[in-house]
């Protein structure tokens, strides 16, 4: 019988490490744009199913196309859900971020949910694309060792508790939203707001104080260089359908005029 090893979370260990990552966010449900975005050249792509029509089921084939690339994909749930956590796990997911983890419990639950017992609660099934069908011999006993979780703060409120989120055992990085953090502390709209970006910088330098990688994503350009000044350690530096929307716009610009 042949047995298949247990796919390496290449980017779990760069985050160890403290080796910046680059990525893009991917928001569009479709094979070819993650195939085309997986070779061009990113540290990872995030495949989104809470603000984007991507299904569950959906991330599944969406992996597979950036399979055949040196990229990471991580999926982001719709929320910190066990049962939706459990399907993007044996769909392949080794790389998850959660949205809206608010504290240390919600930080706890998730890591839960990608735990197999007795420490956790994710539910066992061994004929999944997490386990090559069956071909990865004792998944169920290594799988943890190559899961990478990555929590979201991103609200005022969860930024407050970014020491004790960090804490928790079993939390890889912390990634800062910015739209949803602009919007708790009432600049809704507003995520280049200059107490916003203050708020985000200062919370990229206490997760890493904490001992953990830090994350944000943002199309602010210079922004995001600020954030590499404070040596944020993962960061999306722009989303599929801005890439697309504005190269379609500058290339008609030129012909329009």
């Amino acid at each position: 019988m042949t047995q298949i090893e247990l796919p390496k979370n290449i980017f779990k260990r760069a985050l160890k490490e403290k080796t910046r990552q680059i990525g893009i966010w991917c928001t569009l449900p479709d094979n070819s744009v993650v195939e085309i975005l997986a070779g061009c050249g990113y540290d990872w792509i995030l495949i989104d199913t809470e603000h984007a029509p991507t299904t569950t089921v959906d991330t599944m084939a969406l992996m597979q196309a950036a399979s055949a690339y040196p990229v990471t994909t991580i999926v982001r749930p719709s929320w910190n859900n066990a049962a939706e956590i459990k399907k993007l796990l044996d769909c392949g997911a080794q790389t998850l971020l959660i949205p809206y983890v608010q504290n240390a419990q919600e930080a706890k639950d998730a890591v839960a949910a990608v735990t197999y017992p007795p420490k956790g609660i994710r539910g066992v099934s061994g004929l999944t694309r997490a386990s090559r069908y069956g071909g990865i011999v004792d998944y169920a006993k290594h799988a943890h060792e190559e899961i990478c979780l990555l929590v979201q703060a991103e609200s005022a409120e969860a930024l407050e508790q970014i020491e004790s989120i960090a804490a928790v055992e079993g939390v890889d990085g912390i990634f800062i939203g910015p739209a949803d953090l602009a919007a708790s502390m009432g600049y809704t709209g507003e995520p280049s707001h200059p107490k916003v970006k203050a708020a985000i910088l200062d919370g990229i330098k206490r997760i890493n104080a904490a001992g953990k990688a830090s994350g944000v994503l943002s199309s602010d350009q210079d922004f995001l260089k600020e954030a590499d000044e404070a040596n944020v350690t993962f960061m999306a530096i722009d989303i599929d359908v801005r890439v697309l929307r504005h190269n379609a716009l500058s290339r008609l610009a030129q012909w329009k005029n």
